[in-house]
């Protein structure tokens, strides 16, 4: 079972946040804390949206996703920042489940792109999406501006 993430499911969202952080072997980059993300996904314009993969009334794993803009396009995209599922409960289908959710939000709503990320060595993920018929944008390369370097280019005046 598919379905939005309700503020409940906030301590399991972070506890698989940082499942996935260890795995991407990144485990000391996560800052995230349960008031702040739930600050984020449940207030009146949320930044981001959750939906949960269920299996027998335990949390199998999520999505966290927000909206992106096309200026090519014209209209709305997903970006999906993360999908986990726990791994006791891969191989059951969530994973291809929550992809679909996503599918369907952008059909319904017109978007007519649904972007991602992913690990260069995380064959099993790239395996995954391959089989759905994502393409590699290996024409781009992706950027990032975080912590000092980041407050640094904000306090420059030149």
């Amino acid at each position: 079972m598919i379905r939005p993430a309700t503020p409940a499911d906030v301590p399991a969202i972070v506890s698989m946040i940082r499942e996935l952080a260890t795995y991407e072997k990144a485990a000391h980059e996560v800052r995230v804390t349960e008031e702040g993300l739930r600050d984020t996904l449940f207030r009146d314009k949320p930044a981001a949206y959750v939906h949960i993969a269920e299996q027998d009334g335990e949390v199998a794993g999520f999505t966290l996703w927000f909206l992106t803009f096309s200026t090519w396009r014209g209209v709305h995209g997903i970006y999906m920042e993360d999908l986990y599922v726990r791994p006791q409960h891969r191989g059951g289908g969530h994973g291809i489940a929550l992809m679909r959710e996503l599918a369907e939000i952008c059909a319904e709503r017109g978007y007519q792109r649904l972007e991602w990320a992913v690990l260069t060595w995380n064959e099993p993920a790239i395996g995954f999406y391959d089989k759905l018929g994502a393409v590699n944008q290996d024409d781009w390369y992706r950027y990032r501006l975080t912590d000092e370097p980041l407050q640094r280019l904000a306090e420059r005046r030149d």
